[in-house]
């Protein structure tokens, strides 16, 4: 993804996932946003897009972070929102039998003590491979891979869901699951 393609997707993940009101978006219950009208309000923000740049930026981000609508009129962050208004209805899915986590060292005693907890999201995230969960702990630090019983805990009851980008989502993660 060229630098240009990079800070669009930041700011599409900044205003589709945790502030959509700080350019004067509005997102459905589902995290939709009209493309169009999430242009005219980035316009307002000094923010250039058009439609080409947003599919290009959606068809190329390794991460898969934003989908856009079978008609291509809306689009919508996949998962990771801190705000309360959006609940994407996600399928349960049954996990594999292990899940990893990426984090920092400096967060493993609280880990430890409290488990994985979702905090600002909605989801804690998961990955299915321990080299996407390394990823994602070097951007916090020092990182730590943690796994996951994911299997385990579906068979006592805990739900687990799957974003269209195959990041696994789960509501938290009691600490007795947890391996490092």
């Amino acid at each position: 993804m060229d630098k240009q393609h990079a800070g669009i997707s930041k700011f599409l993940s900044y205003v589709l996932r945790h502030q959509p009101e700080a350019i004067g978006l509005t997102l459905d219950s589902e995290g939709w946003a009209d493309i169009n009208t999430l242009i005219a309000c980035a316009a307002k923000d000094s923010q250039h897009l058009d439609l080409t740049l947003i599919q290009s930026v959606v068809e190329t981000s390794d991460k898969k972070r934003f989908a856009i609508s079978e008609d291509g009129l809306r689009i919508r962050a996949v998962q990771g929102h801190s705000s309360s208004q959006v609940d994407i209805r996600y399928e349960e899915k049954v996990p594999p039998e292990f899940l990893y986590h990426g984090t920092a060292t400096r967060f493993l005693d609280a880990i430890r003590e409290q488990g994985l907890v979702a905090g600002s999201r909605q989801y804690v995230h998961l990955s299915a491979d321990e080299a996407t969960a390394v990823a994602v702990g070097q951007r916090h630090g020092k990182p730590v891979v943690l796994k996951i019983r994911a299997l385990e805990m579906y068979q006592q009851g805990l739900v687990f869901h799957r974003a269209e980008n195959g990041v696994w989502l789960s509501g938290g993660i009691p600490a007795r699951f947890i391996e490092d």
